[in-house]
């Protein structure tokens, strides 16, 4: 990750757990990483969050073996609570997302998906949630 993402390297950002239906992104709130409120920057959740959600995307092309592009078109988020102590990301989506490169490799034509990614403190309490539509297309 220090290589390809360094600045989510740098703000501690860390995959936890990956499988085929679920990832989980952790986040502890630390000097790099705060903003004046002393909580998570806004940024750096977001870098958390779509970790989570490009996982799948990155693995089932990897998988996949076709050449295929990936791009964040749109984003939203919604914070909750402030951010503070270690956050774990969490994205669910993982089927939907091998679905979606299927259907780009069957019909030839990009699609689109929303993937959304939750952030929960230490005590199991959403801080915040973020969504994602990413975009797939498969290269001629």
């Amino acid at each position: 990750m220090l290589f390809k993402l360094p600045a989510a390297w740098l703000t501690g950002v860390r995959v936890i757990e990956a499988t085929s239906e679920r990832c989980v992104v952790n986040i502890r709130h630390r000097w790099i990483n705060q903003n004046p409120f002393n909580s998570i920057f806004w940024a750096v959740q977001g870098m958390a969050a779509e970790m989570t959600t490009g996982f799948f995307i990155t693995r089932e092309i990897n998988k996949s073996g076709r050449n295929i592009s990936m791009l964040v078109a749109k984003n939203k988020a919604i914070f909750t609570k402030k951010a503070t102590g270690k956050i774990n990301f969490i994205c669910n989506q993982g089927l939907e997302v091998k679905k979606i490169i299927d259907k780009a490799i069957t019909t030839g034509n990009g699609q689109t998906l929303w993937i959304d990614s939750k952030g929960y403190n230490e005590n199991d309490v959403m801080v915040s949630h973020f969504s994602f539509e990413w975009s797939v297309k498969l290269r001629k």
